[in-house]
């Protein structure tokens, strides 16, 4: 199966318009990396059928494409209201109840059992994705809030509330995200998506459940709250990888600001060796039409530009009516970026700290890049058990291949998300000369590699599943 090769990713979210295994295949085809399970919808047999169809096709296909299952966090909604929506007046004043009932013009219910205690006087709430903003008057401190309506509309129930100013004390996983989290970890799923991130603290919390019950699954930090913003530096050295969950981040942060927001945690995270997705509405034209806008496009473009791991899609896949062709498109920008040099060799400097346990292992994998770019190198080939090295070079951006080589199937996978990394499997237990020999005929014979061409080899040296990357080696193939 010819598969397009692109260096930025595309994670996919599954839904009924992606659920059919020729509908997937042909998304696969046209370069999707990660499939996107979103528990805030579906059930969980609907989610174990997906992920069923990937591995068939992987195991199929001889592909990698790998899952992340996305969890709900703690989402905030409004409960019922009468005759469908009501029509909430500005400048009128209604109470938010934590006791369930029907919501009227007069007050409404909010699923939220601590809200009249978190919030504060002056504070705002924003419902409905930001349409519906409202301003705190007033709190008892048990069960009623008092807002006046800033900017009305009608609103219907269940929908959605953003706090931007209060800070939230529900935990960052519900029962609900309790017990989706192990239908994931009982699939084996290669990454865990954690929404509504607020400290370095809530990813610790998620991991140790992850490591508890004896799984590899790596996490995801979804920031989409100020808070995150604030605490972006330990967050980011707390998880595997982030998220710029623009949706709930645009809603509950000043709009201008997203942006830049965006290109600051992409930077951060390159710096971090971590990767980065870029997330919400990028090609969302296309739900419905098969052309995206030229905003869209250059949405996209920039994302790439701003040296973002993978771009995701949403509603386009799960369930648009154009799910194949909006893979194609989005292929086709990043392709058309990346063709003309961008983003490779991002400015990132090594680590120079001497004192870090991995000093030498990133200095290795930092003149691995190095020399290849001084080389004219058509591919960095590395050996990797934990998936350290896979993490450290992706991270530089390089122009030549990154091929990615593992006996530990869980990678094959989960590397799939990270920028520009090929993985391949291999179990083979040979002396260092052996494997680099094996890897480059492996890449030879798939015709990754040609005769004449310069590859960069990093391996540890001996070769042990716990040994860090302590060596390079030039290598012309014959």
């Amino acid at each position: 199966m010819k598969l397009y090769y692109n260096r930025t990713k595309i994670v996919a979210t599954m839904g009924p318009a992606s659920a059919k295994k020729e509908v997937l295949l042909a998304m696969i085809k046209a370069g999707v990396n990660i499939c996107r399970l979103n528990f805030s919808h579906g059930k969980a047999q609907d989610h174990k059928a997906v992920i069923d169809t990937i591995r068939e096709i992987n195991a199929e296909y001889k592909t990698n494409v790998g899952i992340l299952a996305d969890l709900q966090g703690p989402k905030i909604r409004i409960g019922l209201v009468k005759d469908g929506g009501i029509n909430l007046v500005n400048k009128t004043r209604i109470n938010i109840t934590t006791h369930e009932l029907i919501g009227d013009d007069n007050q409404i219910y909010i699923t939220y059992p601590t809200f009249p205690q978190d919030v504060q006087p002056d504070e705002i709430i924003l419902l409905d994705d930001g349409k519906i903003q409202m301003r705190v008057i007033e709190t008892n401190r048990q069960d009623t809030v008092v807002c006046e309506v800033v900017h009305g509309g009608i609103l219907t129930s269940r929908k959605g509330v953003n706090l931007p100013n209060t800070k939230v004390s529900i935990p960052s996983l519900t029962e609900e995200d309790l017990e989706n989290l192990q239908y994931a970890l009982d699939w084996d799923v290669d990454w865990v998506g954690l929404s509504f991130v607020r400290t370095g603290q809530d990813i610790l919390e998620l991991k140790k459940i992850i490591a508890e019950s004896g799984k590899a699954a790596k996490v995801i930090a979804k920031v989409e709250k100020p808070e995150a913003i604030d605490n972006i530096d330990e967050i980011i050295a707390a998880t595997d990888g982030v998220m710029v969950a623009r949706g709930d981040l645009g809603v509950e942060m000043p709009l201008e600001e997203v942006p830049l927001l965006q290109k600051m945690i992409a930077r951060k995270c390159r710096e971090a060796s971590k990767p980065v997705i870029v997330a919400t509405q990028m090609l969302e034209s296309m739900i419905t039409t098969p052309r995206p806008t030229r905003a869209e496009v250059n949405d996209v473009a920039n994302s790439v530009l701003d040296g973002a791991d993978a771009v995701m899609l949403s509603g386009e896949t799960s369930v648009g009516e154009f799910p194949v062709i909006v893979i194609e498109t989005m292929a086709k920008i990043i392709r058309n970026v990346e063709d003309l040099g961008y983003p490779f060799n991002a400015n990132k400097d090594a680590n120079t700290d001497s004192s870090s346990p991995d000093y030498l292992s990133d200095a290795v994998c930092g003149s691995a890049v190095y020399l290849a770019e001084h080389t004219n190198a058509v591919g960095i080939v590395s050996m990797t058990t934990s998936g350290y090295t896979a993490f450290e070079i992706s991270s530089y951006r390089p122009k030549a291949g990154t091929f990615i080589f593992t006996a530990n199937k869980h990678l094959l996978n989960a590397l799939s998300l990270l920028w520009g990394v090929r993985t391949f499997y291999y179990d083979r237990d040979e002396s260092t000369d052996q494997t680099i020999s094996d890897v480059n005929a492996i890449l030879k014979a798939a015709n990754l590699i040609s005769e004449g061409d310069v590859v960069i080899n990093t391996a540890s040296v001996p070769i042990s599943k716990k040994a860090k990357t302590n060596m390079l080696k030039v290598t012309v193939i014959d």
